[in-house]
């Protein structure tokens, strides 16, 4: 069974993790996310759960305006070829459906079957923004501390400059 929001609060804080959460209406886009967030400050991301031919999953997570050919990201991360996951196995892995993926969504992979592949530019934000489990929200963390949660996971990200 997948967690959901007020677990992801309750582990962030037994890590001694501070964040912050504000509520929206429901955006499926970054192009939608963009319009929506306003003042809000700190980094925004887009999160792009993939699958390449070999079956091996990957969670991208990069700068919102970052722009990403799927190629080019391959050879950068040593994947074969890449393709978007289909919704069926977002929720199966991350537990989020089109429009939420997150790095918060590592608290649903128990058999630690995603790659994780964090911007090193996009770092570099604070605070950093992303939904927290679904996509009527956004909840701010620093990056050191988002690291720490993705570890407390079990995942070792990579950071890679893209």
């Amino acid at each position: 069974m997948s967690e959901n929001r007020q677990h992801l609060f309750q582990r962030l804080s037994e890590l001694g993790i501070e964040t912050t959460t504000v509520d929206h209406e429901a955006v499926y886009t970054v192009e939608e996310a963009r319009a929506l967030r306003g003042g809000l400050p700190g980094g925004h991301s887009k999160n792009l759960f993939l699958k390449d031919k070999k079956g091996v999953i990957w969670l991208v997570v990069c700068d919102a305006d970052r722009p990403i050919d799927l190629k080019v990201l391959r050879k950068q991360i040593g994947a074969g070829h890449l393709s978007f996951g289909k919704p069926d196995l977002l929720a199966e892995i991350l537990g989020v459906e089109p429009g939420a993926v997150t790095p918060f969504g590592l608290i649903n992979d128990n058999e630690l079957r995603v790659h994780v592949v964090l911007d090193k530019e996009m770092l570099a934000a604070s605070p950093l923004n992303f939904h927290p489990l679904d996509n009527t929200a956004t909840t701010q963390i620093e990056a050191d501390d988002l690291i720490a949660f993705i570890r407390s996971c079990g995942h070792d990200p990579r950071i890679v400059e893209l």
